[in-house]
């Protein structure tokens, strides 16, 4: 390949923080296909996709298994984490939570010299403090969450929001 030509690319990776965006995409009442995914923010010819991470977290080590073995054909880094119970005191109940954030962010600066956009798909406030870093290194943010279910914080601090519901039509999951 053609150095100067490949300067002209823009190197993008995709983060999905899977289980905030299941619940985003639970209270909008539909799902997206992660292939389609790959395929809108890759549309554009000037973009190589040189990444794509999704996170999960498992009740049990088979837990999603034939899922994130799609995730693994279509080229995604699949990280996962067992669930922790916990009990929350303002419910009463106990919950399960798997944070990936820590892994969200290790590998977003792990790997930050082989892109120059990021999609992080989150609504996470936790992000913050990693993008307003990220964009100091001249890289272009953009978060895709949905409304009521992304912090303020991380929505100021991005370069750029974009609501799944606007692009809903070009990543929906089609069932055949």
């Amino acid at each position: 390949m053609n150095y100067s030509n490949n300067c002209s690319r823009s190197r993008l990776s995709i983060f999905v923080d899977g289980n905030n965006m299941f619940y985003a995409q639970q209270k909008n009442g539909w799902f997206f296909d992660p292939r389609r995914v790959l395929e809108y923010f890759t549309k554009d010819t000037t973009v190589l996709l040189v990444n794509a991470f999704w996170y999960t977290g498992l009740k049990d080590s088979q837990d999603q298994r034939g899922f994130r073995d799609a995730l693994i054909s279509l080229g995604y880094t699949v990280r996962t984490k067992i669930l922790k119970e916990y009990y929350d005191d303002s419910s009463g109940r106990y919950s399960q939570k798997a944070n990936l954030d820590i892994e969200i962010v290790v590998d977003m600066f792990n790997t930050v010299e082989q892109y120059d956009q990021v999609i992080l798909f989150s609504g996470d406030g936790d992000f913050e403090r990693a993008i307003e870093l990220l964009r100091s290194k001249n890289t272009h943010i953009t978060v895709v969450s949905t409304e009521g279910m992304i912090a303020r914080e991380l929505r100021n601090a991005t370069d750029r929001y974009i609501d799944l519901n606007d692009i809903r039509k070009y990543i929906e999951k089609n069932d055949y």
